[in-house]
């Protein structure tokens, strides 16, 4: 649900209408208000998904705005066609992104400290990665995840390799140890991608299991995979994603090792309350902000200014909107808010997520 140009959502479930972006282009002020419009070149800054993973996504990275600029120019010059496959870079902003779990949702999310990597790799006992768990254990610089992870990705003829990190694997998750739900992830993950040496690199990066209302924000640099679950991913109007594994599309290892931050924590967040039957989640990214609703009958004055779009989960209610137009709303449904909506009303019972722009 959004106005990027590859993929711009339709509106009043019309295909003869002009698609979301077309919408805005021709009255940005109108449609985003003049501060947003102004701030982000007449541009909705966001996009929201309903993500279903059944089977492990791609290990990657987004960019920052001044990455993603000098990227997609360096393409550019490159002569690398619009849709060519190895294409890192189709627009020239950053990508952080916000995912909210519907459902229990099982992510590796940044990467380990040194000492828990060695740790792990010394319980894995596989002779090829013990120098490697050595290393790690003597660190002292801030580089020393990321010159694993390359080691990782960048291991000659990985066959061997991986087939007896599996087999650790498959015996540690038979455990009750400490690493027993990251090697059982692998296991899993390994159904999906045999021989891939991102099974590896697994093991180099934080395994969280959300529960339903938490969430993870992950910033420019932030290696991650989403490995299985139910969610929304609130992100910026970008996609550029640069690849390292779990994948058939492009991979790159050596932009992803360009773009990684190993600083990059991500923590487990839960929704700070805003108002009665209200809560967001408050990060950095001023591209957007998540909102979350229980309406339980009276109207509600929707939050946030400037455009939103507003995503029925349960339930369901009436949106009332300045000039008095109304719409039902039950769960699926979705709709898009301009600026000059404002204020909108919600009436019913019902479960609501609404995205709108982040804090100047």
């Amino acid at each position: 649900m959004g106005a990027h140009p590859s993929a711009p959502s339709g509106v009043d479930r019309d295909p003869t209408r002009p698609a979301l972006d077309a919408v805005i282009a021709a009255n940005p002020d109108g449609e985003l208000g003049p501060e947003c419009a102004s701030r982000f070149g007449g541009r909705l800054p966001f996009l929201l998904k309903v993500l279903s993973a059944e089977r492990a996504l791609s290990i990657q990275v987004h960019p920052s705005r001044a990455q993603a600029q000098a990227g997609l120019a360096a393409e550019n010059e490159r002569g690398l066609a619009p849709g060519d496959p190895a294409r890192n870079y189709v627009d020239d902003w950053p990508k952080p992104e916000l995912l909210y779990a519907l459902t229990p949702f099982e992510v590796v999310a940044g990467l380990r400290t040194p000492a828990d990597a060695a740790d792990l790799l010394r319980a894995v006992a596989v002779d090829q990665l013990l120098p490697l768990a050595g290393q790690l254990s003597a660190a002292t610089g801030a580089s020393a995840m990321a010159d694993a992870l390359a080691s990782v990705l960048e291991w000659p003829e990985p066959a061997e390799l991986v087939a007896a990190v599996l087999a650790a694997c498959a015996r540690l998750a038979a455990s009750s140890g400490r690493y027993a739900a990251a090697c059982a992830a692998a296991v899993r993950v390994a159904e999906d991608h045999p021989g891939d040496l991102g099974l590896v690199a697994l093991l180099l990066m934080r395994h969280v299991l959300l529960q339903p209302g938490q969430a993870v924000f992950m910033p420019a640099g932030g290696l991650h995979a989403y490995l299985r679950g139910t969610g929304i991913e609130l992100l910026a109007n970008s996609d550029n994603v640069v690849r390292a594994g779990l994948t058939g599309k492009h991979i790159d290892v050596p932009e992803l090792l360009k773009l990684l931050d190993p600083a990059v924590s991500v923590p487990v967040l839960s929704p700070c309350v805003l108002a009665d039957g209200i809560t967001w989640f408050d990060t950095p990214a001023p591209e957007f902000r998540l909102y979350l609703l229980d309406l339980t009958g009276p109207s509600v004055t929707l939050p946030a200014t400037g455009p939103r779009i507003l995503l029925c989960t349960e339930g369901a209610c009436v949106l009332r909107a300045a000039s008095g137009q109304a719409l039902e709303l039950s769960r699926g449904d979705s709709c898009f808010i301009s600026a000059a909506d404002a204020p909108a009303l919600a009436a019913g019972s019902a479960r609501l997520v609404l995205a709108a722009p982040g804090a100047p």
